[in-house]
């Protein structure tokens, strides 16, 4: 019995995630309306672990469909909670569909969870709930300020749901903090497919060096950072996905102190935006037609992680670095242009 239930499968970390789930032992079923995500990418996940996985088409938003899953499924042992719309830029414009989306997928998935008694639950959150913090390295005890954008509100509401459920009944949680996961499975078999214009910095590059986009803009020079452009800490996908293998397992093995526990999932090192650009032109030899304009409603000044306490009491111990993001994101890019053509 270790059939686990990822909700978002078919979306660029879910995808991977299946595949880190499955090359250590679990039974995986997906739940995606793939309103953000394409259902090909199962296809991918197929090719890498000879697994078809089943995904449900349903509407998390919809309780009597959700409900319907678990009854279907009723040796589920454990949930990672990917779903959720997570454009910052997009969230701004439309705080109400974040709000609408984001929390009450959340709360039908609890619902089904208590009442199946699933004793396992990973939430994916994001270093967004620490808003615009003073310092970086931030540790997990770094105080949350106010989110910078609906879509960070919607991670920080997450959280507060999860951790207030999870305190009335015997559910043991883990909040992953995301910070901005990058690149492509090592064997170039799945990635990121965003729909429409990219709203992540890295799909944004490959996209315009490929020349689907004709040119691509870096949103400020004018931080207070070492160019003037944001720093972020950008961790490898098939990374995020370990450590969300590595925290059920850890729910599993009943090693957490308490019912709901917070870790950072980052390399601990910040990059600014033009750092990221200047790398991406050296392991691909191509470059980067891209413009500095304004800054970007929403977007902080810089964060990183410290991720002591992910390596300490999760083992998780990132394996890429940000060369291999670059390289593994291009190849990927490369890919879809090579199957479209052959279409």
């Amino acid at each position: 019995m270790n059939k686990i239930l990822v909700t978002g499968g078919c979306g660029y970390i879910g995808s991977h995630t299946i595949v880190d789930l499955i090359q250590h032992g679990f039974e995986v079923i997906s739940a995606d309306n793939n309103s953000r995500s394409n259902a090909s990418i199962l296809d991918g996940v197929e090719r890498i672990t000879g697994k078809k996985i089943k995904n449900y088409l349903v509407d998390l938003c919809v309780f009597d469909d959700t409900h319907a899953v678990f009854q279907e499924n009723p040796d589920i042992i454990g949930i990672i909670h990917f779903a959720a719309f997570k454009s910052v830029g997009e969230s701004v414009e439309h705080p109400l569909r974040y709000f609408d989306n984001n929390i009450n997928s959340l709360i039908n998935i609890l619902r089904c969870c208590e009442e199946f008694s699933i004793p396992n639950f990973v939430f994916s959150s994001s270093c967004t709930v620490y808003g615009n913090p003073d310092e970086s390295p931030v540790t997990e005890e770094t105080q949350t300020k106010l989110a910078e954008s609906p879509y960070g509100y919607t991670k920080q509401m997450g959280e507060q749901i999860v951790q207030q459920t999870v305190n009335s009944n015997k559910i043991q949680s883990i909040l992953l903090r995301y910070f901005n996961p990058v690149g492509a499975h090592n064997s170039i078999e799945i990635g990121e497919l965003p729909i429409g214009k990219p709203a992540n910095l890295v799909p944004a590059i490959t996209q315009t060096a490929i020349g689907k986009l004709p040119q691509m803009q870096v949103f400020g020079n004018d931080y207070p950072t070492r160019d003037g452009s944001c720093v972020r800490d950008y961790i490898h996908v098939s990374d995020i996905a370990h450590a969300h293998t590595l925290a059920l397992n850890y729910l599993i093995a009943q090693k957490n102190t308490r019912n709901c526990e917070v870790f950072n999932l980052g390399t601990g090192n910040g990059y600014t935006v033009l750092e990221v650009i200047n790398t991406f032109e050296k392991v691909s030899e191509t470059k980067l037609n891209y413009q500095i304009s304004g800054r970007r409603a929403g977007d902080i000044v810089g964060i990183f992680a410290n991720n002591e306490k992910a390596k300490q009491q999760l083992g998780w111990v990132p394996q890429f670095n940000l060369e291999d993001m670059m390289r593994t994101a291009w190849q990927w890019e490369l890919k879809l242009k090579n199957l479209n053509q052959n279409k």
